[in-house]
């Protein structure tokens, strides 16, 4: 894990673009020697960069980066290591995304064997955990209407300050991925969104096996991990 390459949506297209009003490739610095940088994560909360990444093979425990104008540094401005608590017996932690949604911060896994079923944590604060089904979070969340050739191994999600948003790539794909957003009910593909987005000038050393994406108040942001 020792950088990242980043996009950005280009207003009026369809594409995020590398580079596009963007630091086009970021360092990270700092990063404990267990780090797990298989399961990551990303969010902006208002006023930081912030990336996760879980903590060698634990299912409960992430550590924190944010970015220091330089790199994306372990425990700057951060609580460096995080637990995640009251977790389902069925949860999915192969993956997870976070978001910022202007006042809480979020945590989401998957239900394993059923991608479609979100579990949701939020932040205690003043503690170092994130809970399941901590108030006011709707504890267990539906995805609908994606499509069936959805890759739910890389998959990402951001809050814009006004939609809860979900994106998956499509199987097979390096180039094309899906868009969808909570309608009150579920994450629905296709709602108040782009269905299909495109990358576009991705470099040869990014590692597209996964992906985090943000929105910082005036852009969507798109990361991949370099070889």
């Amino acid at each position: 894990m020792s950088s990242v390459n980043q996009a950005a949506f280009v207003p009026g297209t369809t594409a995020y673009r590398f580079g596009y009003d963007s630091i086009a490739n970021i360092p990270i610095t700092g990063a404990p020697s267990d780090t797990n940088c298989r399961r990551w994560a990303m969010l902006h909360d208002g006023s930081a960069y912030r990336m996760y990444a879980f903590k060698g093979s634990t299912n409960n425990k992430i550590y924190q980066f944010s970015w220091n104008g330089k790199s994306y540094a372990y425990g700057h401005n951060s609580i460096p290591e995080l637990s995640l608590t009251n977790i389902p017996a069925d949860a999915d932690a192969s993956s997870f995304s976070m978001v910022h949604s202007g006042k809480l911060y979020h945590l989401y896994l998957r239900r394993l064997g059923d991608p479609t079923t979100l579990y949701q944590f939020l932040y205690v604060p003043g503690t170092t955990n994130y809970k399941y089904g901590q108030p006011p979070a709707i504890a267990t969340l539906k995805i609908s209407g994606f499509l069936a050739d959805t890759d739910w191994a890389r998959w990402m999600m951001l809050h814009d300050g006004a939609a809860f948003r979900l994106y998956a790539f499509k199987l097979g794909s390096n180039t094309q991925f899906y868009q969808g957003a909570w309608n009150g009910s579920s994450y629905a593909y296709g709602h108040a969104s782009i269905p299909v987005l495109t990358l576009e000038g991705t470099p040869a050393n990014s590692n597209l096996r996964s992906a985090a994406m943000l929105h910082d108040g005036s852009a969507y942001r798109l990361y991949v991990q370099t070889y």
